[in-house]
């Protein structure tokens, strides 16, 4: 039984926003750094994702040469290079997709499955467009996804729900719920991170960073921000399942300070 002492001194928790978009190829870049704040920090934040709808239609910007989806190669391959995760830009020239908002509005709808299911669902459409390369504005492709996800983790996502969700105006709701705060918000980069508690002025952490540059700025904000799990590699792999070198690579020699 937990004692009133460990009661009160439990870690006080933050809430992070996480704005972001699944053709966000800096939110990909980002994954390593993620995953190791959920896993070492569980029980100091609440965290709830905000699509961003970054791309509505390339087919409506045909004539702005600066929008040509080729046009999204070079930043592709900067971000492969800075961050060390795979990208395959290629489907900027293969199967580009025509817009971010079917895949946005397929997070939501995985969302009414609980924050889990929205997680790894997200996760996956990641993985498809940044690695597989196809083409996640196509419905057959986002239902595609979700059923190969509700097969290997059937436990977390139930499929017929999930088809009939993506075409329920509960889904097209909260994504507009969320496109409202990203324009209150002012938000115009992904990944952003929107750290809030009661109390104190929000923070506000814009780009691609370093996980030691993130914790840093958490802990300026938090003072009391301290290690909840250590990682042990084994456990970690466990959790997240599909990890990539670079993921490994970001968590495999952490060295913790003796108390």
């Amino acid at each position: 039984m937990e004692t009133n002492y460990e009661k009160s001194h439990k870690p006080s928790k933050i809430r992070i926003e996480y704005y972001t978009d699944p053709l966000c190829c800096w939110s990909w870049s980002f994954e390593p750094q993620w995953r190791r704040l959920r896993y070492e920090y569980e029980d100091h934040i609440n965290w709830q994702y905000i699509m961003g709808g970054m791309i509505t239609d390339w087919r409506s910007q045909a004539n702005k040469d600066n929008n040509r989806p080729a046009l999204m190669r070079p930043l592709w391959k900067e971000a492969r290079y800075v961050s060390g995760m795979p990208i395959n830009d290629k489907v900027w020239l293969e199967h580009p997709p025509r817009s971010s908002f079917p895949s946005c509005l397929a997070v939501k709808a995985a969302e009414l499955q609980g924050s889990k299911t929205a997680d790894r669902y997200l996760r996956k459409i990641r993985e498809a467009v940044m690695l597989k390369t196809q083409d996640v504005s196509s419905k057959d492709v986002l239902l595609q996804i979700a059923l190969e996800l509700s097969q290997q983790e059937p436990e977390l996502m139930h499929f017929d729900r999930f088809e009939e969700d993506l075409d329920d105006k509960k889904s097209l709701s909260l994504l507009k719920a969320d496109l409202r705060k990203v324009k209150a918000a002012g938000i115009t980069r992904y990944p952003t991170l929107v750290v809030r508690k009661k109390g104190k002025k929000s923070l506000m952490l814009t780009g691609y960073r370093s996980y030691d540059s993130l914790v840093a700025k958490l802990r300026e904000f938090q003072p009391d921000f301290e290690v909840d799990h250590k990682i042990e590699l084994q456990d970690y792999k466990s959790k997240w399942g599909d990890l990539t070198e670079r993921e490994v690579k970001e968590v495999a020699e952490v060295h913790y300070s003796e108390d």
